[in-house]
């Protein structure tokens, strides 16, 4: 039987995650983040995930462990979050990570219509730059804020704060103004060792949060964003010459959580591609497509670049989304020794019923890379299980959801899971390998020239998550946002 449609829910999901895609020296100390889960696995509902993709949006020097928290499929939280210590005295926040936006911020003590309470079961805390000896606010004559806006904004005085203002695609929306503190992190000191270090970043102090972002539900107390901008937290940190500009995470699927770490990784050896320049985001040149060892048979222009085409590699969107010729033939691969399946859509996902393990069943698929780099997506990624011998479909029809998304290639969460993706920002290049993301990765500390190992964490109790990540990062920390 032919492959149903999918329906809309998923065209709503992609959307939202391309308006969020649209949106706008050496290294010394190691630093570590308690990163959690967001939402827990079991009994999730899957259409959630569609919902955050659409919402969502994407991007350290010195050597730094942070404990990771979360599970990328749709039937768990499909979203990390992380714990950071801000101000003198240091209080504690929880900030979604994400590697598709720029800006930190967190959540005002004059914050309008801010959540009060989360659904995930942690206490929310409200920053008050007045509260923090170390604190202070970022006027808009200050460099920063010239900076960010490419000039001095009209009608600055020394005693207006630089503002800022982020409407998200799925009209979340957060606006509040600048300041500088004082962030605690660990550094990395030893194999699975760390101790506590701290650096000045400038970050958003939320005074205004509209949509999903004052909704008590799935509430945190802000975003941390890895993008490429001068103002994100790691750039920052690179520019005062305390890491370098590279990152990156492996995430478990199979186990739960998983590495984030902020550093150059020595073990294991990754091999890259280029970085496509002068992009919003992290966008690649792709060759072609494999599926079973057989390469698709593909028009050229599908692997052209530019605005609105090619491919971007974001790990704050849960699926992948292909261009609809290119979905339909690997679709028609996938299932070519499985006429026989009947479809279902359930909650707008492409499933069915197998008995016996999808990886011995059904082919791997390989996206090869400028460079020659292949990223192997094997069945149990581009299927998860939603109930005994149910499963669903991850890959969906981008041109059905989004006329904006119609010839984009975009890798989610589910296919670059249980691989260490390292996002080398100095050498402009991204790449990955296949790994066990339960294990531990080598990072190297510029400081001592050593290589120290970073261990999968679990840092998150049973009643706020059922799985960690941990989360190193191997620079300094610069301010970022991150959008949902």
């Amino acid at each position: 039987m032919a492959p149903p449609s999918i329906a809309p829910v998923a065209a709503a999901l992609l959307l939202a995650a391309l308006l969020a895609l649209a949106s706008p020296h050496g290294a010394s100390a190691n630093g570590v983040f308690q990163v959690h889960r967001k939402f827990t696995r079991a009994g999730g509902n899957i259409t959630v995930h569609l919902a955050h993709d659409v919402s969502r949006r994407g991007r350290l020097l010195a050597t730094a462990d942070v404990p990771l928290g979360g599970l990328g499929l749709p039937t768990g939280s499909g979203l990390y979050y992380t714990k950071i210590e801000i101000g003198t005295p240091p209080k504690q926040y929880h900030v979604q990570v994400d590697t598709g936006s720029d800006i930190l911020w967190v959540n005002c003590i004059s914050c309008d219509k801010c959540p009060k309470k989360s659904g995930l079961g942690i206490d929310l805390v409200l920053y008050d730059p007045k509260g923090s000896s170390s604190g202070s606010t970022v006027s808009c004559e200050q460099e920063f804020c010239m900076a960010t806006y490419g000039s001095k904004l009209p009608g600055c005085k020394a005693s207006i704060p630089c503002e800022y203002s982020v409407t998200y695609g799925d009209g979340s929306s957060t606006a509040g103004y600048f300041v500088t503190d004082s962030l605690q992190y660990n550094q990395v000191s030893g194999d699975g060792q760390t101790k506590y270090g701290n650096a000045n970043v400038t970050f958003g102090c939320g005074a205004q949060q509209g949509g999903d972002l004052g909704s008590t539900s799935q509430a945190l107390d802000g975003i941390v964003g890895f993008g490429e901008s001068n103002t994100s937290m790691l750039s920052q940190l690179a520019a005062a010459g305390e890491v370098k500009k590279i990152f990156s995470h492996c995430l478990d699927t199979t186990s739960g959580g998983g590495i984030f770490a902020i550093g150059d990784v020595v073990q294991p050896k990754v091999k890259t591609t280029p970085l496509i320049p002068n992009m919003q985001h992290y966008n690649v040149k792709m060759k072609s497509i494999d599926v079973g060892g057989t390469a698709l048979q593909l028009p050229s222009h599908i692997f052209e670049t530019g605005e609105k085409k090619g491919t971007i590699i974001d790990s704050g969107t849960t699926l992948t989304y292909l261009p609809e010729l290119v979905y339909k033939d690997v679709m028609a691969k996938i299932f070519e020794k499985h006429q026989d399946i009947t479809f279902r859509t359930i909650q707008d996902f492409l499933c069915f019923t197998y008995h016996g393990s999808v990886d011995d069943g059904f082919p791997k698929i390989v996206f090869h890379f400028e460079g020659d780099l292949g990223l192997n997506v094997y069945p149990h990624d581009y299927f998860f299980q939603n109930g005994d011998d149910l499963y669903c479909f991850g890959l969906q029809d981008g041109g059905l959801q989004s006329k904006d998304g119609k010839d984009m290639v975009l890798l989610g969460d589910l296919v670059l899971s249980n691989k260490v993706v390292v996002y080398d920002l100095e050498n402009h290049a991204i790449g990955w390998t296949d790994y066990n993301c339960s294990s531990s990765i080598k990072v190297k500390d510029d400081k001592t020239g050593s290589a120290y190992a970073v261990n999968a964490h679990d840092i998150s109790s049973a009643s706020i998550c059922q799985w960690q990540t941990s989360l190193i990062l191997l620079a300094t920390m610069v301010c970022s946002y991150l959008i949902f």
